[in-house]
């Protein structure tokens, strides 16, 4: 069982910037692969950008260009930058972990490819 811990968001105004970390507990050497997920009020739930244990990274259009998903060199962090954010990035992020090492590109953003999943953190953009 592995919990994830998020942290960072907050508000901000349009073209502002956050950084987003997320902690997974559990051994840091069993390979995993990693995701942000957003949820705005009265949608569903989407992928955001994700990253598995090769390093492949897939970013939703969305959001290319303007987020940056990393991790540290000892995979205990995981962060997701936001540039340039949008009124319409308004959401409650959520990271997500798979025990999935590799992963097709078609699973990267799909929420049934995780298992574990953190507790949200509010991101407010204002115009």
């Amino acid at each position: 069982h592995r919990e994830l811990v998020e942290a960072g968001g907050g508000s901000v105004q349009a073209a502002g910037s956050l950084r987003l970390s997320c902690a997974p507990s559990g051994n840091p050497y069993v390979a995993y692969s990693m995701a942000w997920f957003r949820q705005a009020p009265g949608k569903e739930r989407e992928g955001v950008a994700g990253i598995d244990n090769a390093g492949v990274i897939v970013y939703a259009d969305s959001v290319k260009g303007r987020f940056t998903i990393s991790e540290d060199n000892t995979r205990t962090t995981l962060y997701l930058l936001m540039n340039n954010l949008k009124p319409e990035d308004t959401a409650t992020y959520f990271c997500a972990l798979s025990d999935r090492k590799w992963l097709l590109e078609s699973q990267f953003l799909k929420t049934s490819t995780y298992q574990y999943w953190g507790q949200g953190t509010q991101v407010t953009v204002s115009s």
